[in-house]
C-alpha cells in the first residue's frame, strides 16, 4: 500500500541520513567476515539511493541481505534490512518500511500492529515490553530509531516517541558517553509532527471544551520540540551536520508557531509574551544556519538538495523581504544539486519552490515541476503544482484551464486519500489541510462561470461530502450511490444543496420535472442567525427560551434559503445535503411566518445527496433490538466519555412503548446492555430496526462520537466493528438505526458528519438521531406515535414527521425543544 509522505518531506530529512549511513559503518567494522560482493551490493544500494532509483537500491540491498544471511552475518542481515526500509520510505511503502523494521528487531508484527491504531496505556505497556527483549546493540539501537521514524511517517506519534525515549535510555545506559543527537533530532521532529497534529485540529474541531484541549497541546508540543533541538545545539559532541539540520528543523518550527501565535494573540492575550520570545529568534537562527551553511555540501547528495530546499522554503515564510534573493539562490543551488544526479523527485521539488518564489515565471515553473512528478507517477506530489497551477489559472481567468488543473489535482487526491484511509491518523488533517481546499477553489470556480453546467457544481459537491464523511470515518470507501440513480421512486424528492464556500453561500435545488434552480445568499446576512440559533437550541436552557425568539431566525433562514426557490412542490419531501455550518439545524424547524417547513415537507438529510438505496420497511418485517441505560452505568465514568452525564429518565417506558408496538422484539436493560452482549445479538439475529435509548454524542471528532453501553463509550469506529459481522452476513443491513437520548457535543456545527457516520458504520439505510436530550415524556410519546406511524405503513419520513405534527398540536409539547430535535438520515422510505 502507497501512503503519501510529502507533507513529511522538510521533517524526514534526519531519517533518512541517519539510516543511510550508519549500516554501512557499522559493517565496515567487521569487513573480514563479509565478502567483497556484499559490500559492493551495500554501497551501491546507497548509490542508487542517492539518485532517487528506490527500486533498485532496495533490489541492491535485499541481494546484500541474502548473502549476509548465507553468511549467517546478523549485524549485516539487520544493516540491510534498515536499508530496505530507507529504499521503501522512498517509494512511499511505510508499512513495508515497517514491516522490514520489525522482522530486523523480530518483533511479530501481528501482535503488535494493533498497537500503533489504538494507543492506550496496556498498548504502551506491551510495546515497552516488546522494546525490552531486544538486544541493545549498535545496530538494533538504530533499527530502533528508524522504527520510530517509520511511526511517525504513519502518524503513530505516541508509538514513535515511546520506541525513541526507550532508544534514547539503551544508548544512555550502555554507552553514556555516545552522541545522541541524532535521537534527540527523531525525538524533536515526532515533537513537531505532534505540533502539526494539534494545530490542524485546533482548526477544525468546532466543540470549544475540545477546541481547548487542542489549542493548550499545540503549545506545548512546539515548545517540547523546541526544546529537543536546542538540546543538539548544546551537545559538545554533535556534528555540525547535525546541528544544522536540527536548526533547520527549529527554523521551520518557529516560523509556522508564529504564524499560529500571531492568529491566537489577536483573540487572547496570554500567547502575548510567547509570542514575542518566539518571534525574537528566527532571525538569530537564520543568521547561523547561513553562517554554517557550508556544512549543506558535506551531507549525501539528496539530502543536501533537501536541506537547501528546507532552508529556501523556511526564508520563503519569513516577513523579511529582503531574504527572497537568498531563497531563490538555495532553491538555485538544490535544482543544480538534483540535475547533477538526475532525481527527478527532487528536481520536481525544486521547480516546484522555485515557482513560488518567482511569481512571473511561475507557470512554467509549476509546468516543469509536474512534468517531473507525472514522469515518476508521483501523484502525492502531481497534485500539489496541478493545484497551484488551478490557482494561477483562475486569478488569470482561464476557467477552461483552470478546471481542468481542479479536476486532475482530485484525481490525484483521490489515489493519495485511498492509501491514507484506514491506515493513518492524520487522515483528518490531510483532507482539512490539503483536500477540501482544492475541492473549495473548484466548486468557486465553476460558479464564478454564467456558463457552467450547475449539474457539474452538484456532482462536485457529492463527492465533497462523501469524501469528507470517509474521512472522518477512516474508513475506506462507501458504498453509497447518488440520489439521482435511484429509479423507480412514486414519490421523488426535491433536493437541496446548501454550499458555503465562505465569501458566498449557495443553494442548488433540484425539484422533480423541473429545472434546476440556483441561488446565491451573502454571508453576512446569514451567519448571525445560523450562530444565534446554534446557540439558542445547544443551550441548556432551550426549554424555556421563548418560541418566538426561536421563529425569528427561523423566518430569517427561511427566507434566505428557501423562499427564493423557484418550483418548490407546495408538499412533498425535501432532501438537505447541507455544508458544516448547516448541520446542527433541523430544517423542519424553519419558518414561512406561518408554519415550521415540518409542516409542509418530509424531511431528510444526507452527505452529498448519496446514501443506500431507500427501501421501505413492511409493516410484516418489524423486528427490533432495543437496548438502553435508565441508570448510571460504569462506562458514565469513562475517560472520553461526556462530562456530567446522569441518568436517562423515561427509559424504561420508552423500551416498553417500542416493544409494545414492535411485539417482535428483544429487549437489553442496563446491566444486560453490555458492548460484547450488543454485538452478539446483532450478528446472530436478524433485526430491521435497532433502537438504542442511552446517552449518545456527536461530535467534529470521531473518538468523541460515541454511544454509552452499560461497560464502555462505543466510538464510531468501534461501533463499526461490532456491526461488521451482521452487514457483511446480511447484505440487507438494519432498515433503521433509531438513537433516542442522544445529543450534539456541544459548539458543533458538523453534527450530521457523526450521525451520518454512525449509521454509515452501522449499515444502516435511515437513521433517526436528536440533536439535544429531549424531555423525557415527550420523547417517548413521539417515538411511539412514530412507530405507529412505521406499523400503519406509513414510510419512514412520513411517520416522523406525523409524530412532529402531534406534538406541535399539543399545547403542552408545542414547543420546539421537545419535537425539532428529531433528525431522519438517510432514506426516506
Amino acid at each position: 500500500m502507497k501512503i503519501t509522505r510529502r507533507r513529511y518531506l522538510f521533517c524526514s530529512v534526519a531519517g533518512f541520513l541517519v539510516a543511510a549511513g550508519k549500516p554501512s559503518q557499522l559493517m565496515a567494522q567487521n569487513v573480514s567476515k563479509i565478502t567483497q560482493q556484499a559490500e559492493f551490493w551495500t554501497e551501491k544500494g546507497h548509490e542508487l539511493l542517492n539518485q532517487g532509483k528506490y527500486l533498485e537500491a532496495l533490489e541492491a540491498w535485499k541481494e546484500a541481505t541474502k548473502i549476509y544471511g548465507q553468511l549467517d552475518y546478523e549485524e549485516g542481515v539487520v544493516g540491510n534490512l534498515i536499508n530496505q526500509n530507507l529504499a521503501l520510505q522512498g517509494l512511499g511503502l511505510y508499512l513495508n518500511a515497517c514491516d522490514i523494521l520489525l522482522e530486523a528487531l523480530k518483533i511479530d508484527k501481528l501482535n503488535y500492529y494493533p498497537i500503533f491504531s489504538s494507543f492506550n496505556k496496556k498498548s504502551k505497556e506491551s510495546l515497552n515490553t516488546a522494546i525490552n527483549r531486544i538486544k541493545p546493540t549498535p545496530v538494533n539501537l538504530l533499527a530502533l530509531q528508524n522504527l520510530g521514524d517509520i511511526l511517525r511517517l504513519l502518524g503513530s506519534l505516541d508509538e514513535s516517541e515511546v520506541v525513541l525515549k526507550k532508544t534514547l535510555l539503551f544508548v544512555k545506559q550502555i554507552t553514556p558517553n555516545q552522541d545522541i543527537s541524532l535521537i534527540l533530532l527523531s525525538l524533536g521532529n515526532t515533537k513537531q509532527s505532534m505540533y502539526e497534529r494539534s494545530r490542524s485540529q485546533s482548526k477544525w474541531i468546532e466543540e470549544l471544551v475540545y477546541k481547548k484541549e487542542a489549542v493548550a497541546k499545540v503549545q506545548q508540543n512546539a515548545l517540547l520540540s523546541l526544546e529537543y533541538y536546542q538540546q543538539i545545539n548544546n551537545l559538545a559532541n554533535a556534528s555540525t551536520i547535525v546541528k544544522v539540520q536540527a536548526q533547520l528543523q527549529n527554523l521551520r518550527l518557529l516560523l509556522d508557531f508564529d504564524g499560529w501565535l500571531l492568529t491566537q494573540s489577536q483573540t487572547s492575550q496570554r500567547f502575548t509574551n510567547t509570542k514575542i520570545n518566539i518571534n525574537q529568534k528566527i532571525q538569530p537562527l537564520i543568521d547561523s544556519i547561513m553562517k554554517n551553511s557550508s556544512s549543506f555540501e558535506e551531507l549525501p547528495m539528496n539530502q543536501s538538495v533537501y536541506a537547501k530546499l528546507n532552508f529556501s522554503d523556511s526564508l520563503n515564510k519569513t516577513y523579511n523581504k529582503s531574504l527572497q534573493p537568498v531563497a531563490i539562490q538555495y532553491a538555485e543551488s538544490a535544482l543544480q544539486t538534483a540535475q547533477s544526479i538526475n532525481n527527478q523527485l527532487l528536481q520536481s521539488f525544486c521547480w516546484g519552490i522555485l515557482g513560488k518564489l518567482k511569481p512571473d515565471k511561475s507557470e512554467a515553473y509549476f509546468r516543469q515541476a509536474l512534468g517531473f512528478a507525472q514522469s515518476i507517477r508521483a501523484w502525492d506530489v502531481a497534485y500539489q503544482w496541478q493545484q497551484q497551477l488551478g490557482d494561477l489559472y483562475r486569478k488569470q481567468g482561464k476557467h477552461e484551464a483552470a478546471s481542468k488543473m481542479y479536476q486532475a489535482a482530485i484525481d490525484n487526491l483521490t489515489q493519495v486519500r485511498t492509501n491514507l484511509l484506514t491506515s493513518n491518523p492524520d487522515t483528518q488533517f490531510f483532507f482539512y489541510e490539503k483536500v477540501e481546499p482544492v475541492y473549495r477553489n473548484y466548486l468557486k470556480l465553476l460558479l464564478e462561470n454564467s456558463s457552467t453546467n450547475i449539474r457539474k457544481v452538484i456532482q462536485l459537491h457529492e463527492e465533497f461530502k462523501i469524501t469528507e464523511l470517509e474521512n472522518y470515518l477512516q474508513c475506506g470507501k462507501l458504498n453509497l450511490i447518488s440520489l439521482n440513480q435511484i429509479q423507480d421512486l412514486d414519490i421523488k424528492p426535491t433536493i437541496i444543496h446548501v454550499i458555503d464556500l465562505l465569501d458566498s453561500i449557495e443553494v442548488i435545488s433540484q425539484s422533480p420535472k423541473q429545472p434546476l434552480h440556483h441561488h446565491s445568499i451573502d454571508p453576512q446576512l446569514i451567519k448571525e442567525h445560523i450562530n444565534n440559533l446554534v446557540n439558542t437550541l445547544q443551550d441548556k436552557n432551550l426549554a424555556y427560551t421563548s418560541e418566538n425568539v426561536i421563529i425569528a431566525h427561523c423566518q430569517a433562514l427561511y427566507r434566505l434559503i428557501i423562499a427564493p426557490i423557484k418550483y418548490l412542490p407546495a408538499s412533498g419531501m425535501l432532501v438537505f445535503t447541507l455544508d458544516a455550518s448547516f448541520q446542527s439545524l433541523p430544517m423542519g424547524l424553519l419558518h414561512d411566518g406561518k408554519n415550521y417547513l415540518i409542516e409542509r415537507y418530509g424531511i431528510t438529510g444526507t452527505l452529498g445527496s448519496r446514501l443506500q438505496p431507500p427501501k421501505i420497511l413492511p409493516p410484516k418485517q418489524l423486528r427490533a433490538f432495543i437496548a438502553g441505560l435508565s441508570k448510571v452505568s460504569p462506562s458514565f465514568y469513562a475517560p472520553n466519555a461526556p462530562k456530567g452525564l446522569k441518568a436517562l429518565p423515561g427509559v424504561e417506558v420508552e423500551i416498553a412503548n417500542v416493544k409494545k408496538e414492535i411485539p417482535s422484539s428483544k429487549v437489553l436493560l442496563n446491566e444486560e446492555f453490555l458492548s460484547p452482549t450488543l454485538d452478539k445479538e446483532l450478528s446472530t439475529d436478524d433485526f430491521s430496526i435497532v433502537h438504542l435509548t442511552t446517552h449518545a454524542q456527536f461530535s467534529s471528532v470521531a473518538d468523541r462520537t460515541m454511544i454509552l453501553a452499560w461497560d464502555k463509550p462505543i466510538t464510531v469506529s468501534e461501533f463499526n466493528a461490532l456491526l461488521k459481522e451482521k452487514t457483511q452476513s446480511n447484505q440487507e443491513g438494519i432498515e433503521l438505526l433509531v438513537l433516542s437520548a442522544c445529543q450534539t457535543a456541544k459548539g458543533n456545527k458538523r453534527s450530521a458528519l457523526g450521525i451520518a457516520g454512525v449509521a454509515a458504520q452501522a449499515g444502516a439505510r435511515s437513521t433517526i438521531a436528536t440533536l439535544w436530550q429531549v424531555d423525557a415524556n415527550s420523547s417517548a410519546l413521539l417515538l411511539k406515535i412514530f412507530y405507529q406511524g412505521l406499523k400503519d405503513g406509513l414510510t419512514k419520513a412520513e411517520a416522523l414527521r406525523l409524530a412532529q405534527l402531534q406534538m406541535i398540536s399539543n399545547p403542552q409539547y408545542q414547543h420546539p425543544f421537545h419535537w425539532a430535535a428529531f433528525l431522519l438520515i438517510g432514506g426516506w422510505l
